[in-house]
């Protein structure tokens, strides 16, 4: 189940679990679309993987069983942020932003 992290490991923008502009990686680093598209260069600063628009987990369980939503399966609260810096990010991103992701 992913854990919809609630901010941008980049820039610490608020992504609560209906954002819109969260993206994700294969790994759930999670940045907002803005970061993704100014500075990682669709490139995850940890992987290098491509990134894509997080799921909308719902607010409620609209099933009697299991119990799913937001309510049963809350959003991780815990912020994170990236460890790398702005030069091996500007490094990763050079190496592989004209690849496509499912050729990285």
């Amino acid at each position: 189940m992913l854990e919809l992290r609630p901010n941008c490991e980049w820039c610490g923008k608020d992504l609560p679990p209906d954002a819109e502009d969260a993206r994700i990686c294969s790994y759930e680093c999670t940045y907002c679309a803005h970061c993704v598209e100014t500075v990682l260069g669709n490139v995850c600063a940890t992987c290098g993987g491509g990134l894509t628009p997080r799921p909308i987990r719902p607010r409620h369980a609209y099933r009697d069983s299991p119990q799913l939503g937001l309510a049963h399966h809350p959003a991780r609260e815990e912020r994170k942020t990236s460890r790398w810096s702005q030069s091996e990010v500007d490094e990763i991103r050079s190496r592989l932003q004209d690849i496509h992701p499912k050729d990285r």
